[in-house]
């Protein structure tokens, strides 16, 4: 899947970040944008984190249905499903599941009917991101790219192994498990043999490496022309009352932590690309002023909450729109030639 420039075949990926529901939206309306513009079809990488799993994945999982289905899916989810509080009681109530168990059931019931990731090898490579609680690493879930390519999961210091029957859902629970509302998903060695090498192993949100989920996406091996980030992570905001309440401050810390940590990863695609050493980046936040279709449009959609409960129609609207405006802007501005190519 490329796109075609100057009569040369390029690679274009697309980084989704988390942000629960949230981002999903944001996320879908860019798809939309792309999808109008005739880019969609195009793009060969996705590499998504917790709310944006949820996007890539629905994506992925219903390519082969036509992009238009799958992002009609995707749309009428996100209006009328609530799991994290039924997730969460759920877990509580039964002494033989975890919340996590209760999520990927969820996903299950709704979004991929227990598909496992080998299904997905006609769609885009995708790459559902997750933080491995044992060695500290970014631990993933890929798959898709054609029939030559395998379904796999592991990260670069334990190893990758083959994964083909492991369902999407444990996958994209694995990826949006935000903690502590959510516990992680166990890996023992009889589903991943590296895993003996420390015991067992468990994975969380993958947001808590990396919210942006860039990582994949500037990988040598898979070598992208572009690289489209859409954040939809929740920005850091001022305050004029900080709080000095213990818990709080320990909120707040986190908060600093993963915005130092997004403004690095948008430095580091610059610097890889200017030395020649990785894709052209297009990037764009959801607080982002500067190519909103409506004044006011980027200041509601980041006052949506971080969380997976249905979103109303205002908030679909506006997120949708933001997402479809600010790419098409950063496209225009800085890589008109993709639009040219089509």
């Amino acid at each position: 899947m490329t796109v075609t420039i100057g009569g040369k075949d390029c690679r274009i990926g697309l980084a989704l970040s988390g942000g629960g529901f949230r981002a999903a939206a944001f996320h879908l309306g860019m798809l939309r944008k792309l999808h109008e513009l005739r880019l969609l079809q195009g793009i060969d990488l996705l590499t998504c984190v917790s709310g944006g799993s949820i996007a890539g994945a629905t994506l992925a999982a219903n390519w082969s249905s036509g992009v238009d289905a799958a992002l009609h899916k995707l749309d009428e989810y996100l209006r009328t499903k609530s799991i994290a509080v039924g997730s969460v009681i759920g877990g509580f109530l039964d002494p033989f599941e975890s919340r996590l168990d209760k999520l990927a059931e969820s996903y299950d019931r709704d979004l991929f009917g227990e598909k496992s990731l080998s299904t997905l090898q006609h769609g885009p490579r995708i790459y559902l991101n997750s933080t491995n609680i044992a060695t500290g690493n970014m631990f993933f879930f890929v798959a898709g790219g054609g029939s030559a390519s395998k379904a796999e999961m592991g990260e670069h210091e334990l190893g990758v192994v083959d994964a083909g029957t492991f369902r999407i859902s444990n996958a994209v629970a694995a990826s949006s498990a935000f903690p502590p509302v959510f516990g992680p998903l166990r890996l023992d060695p009889d589903v991943y043999p590296p895993a003996e090498q420390v015991g067992y192993v468990t994975l969380t949100d993958g947001g808590v490496y990396d919210n942006l989920g860039i990582n994949p996406g500037l990988r040598e091996r898979n070598k992208l022309d572009y690289l489209i980030t859409s954040d939809g992570g929740k920005p850091f905001t001022n305050t004029s009352e900080p709080t000095e309440a213990g818990a709080m401050v320990l909120k707040a810390a986190l908060d600093i932590l993963m915005e130092q940590v997004r403004g690095l990863q948008f430095d580091r695609m610059q610097h890889r690309h200017l030395a020649g050493r990785g894709p052209k980046p297009l990037w764009f936040s959801i607080d982002s002023v500067e190519g909103q279709a409506n004044p006011g449009d980027a200041t509601f959609a980041s006052s949506i909450s971080t969380n997976l409960k249905r979103l109303n129609d205002d908030e679909m609207t506006v997120l949708q729109r933001h997402g479809g405006a600010l790419v098409e802007a950063r496209l225009r501005s800085y890589a008109p030639e993709l639009l040219a190519a089509v």
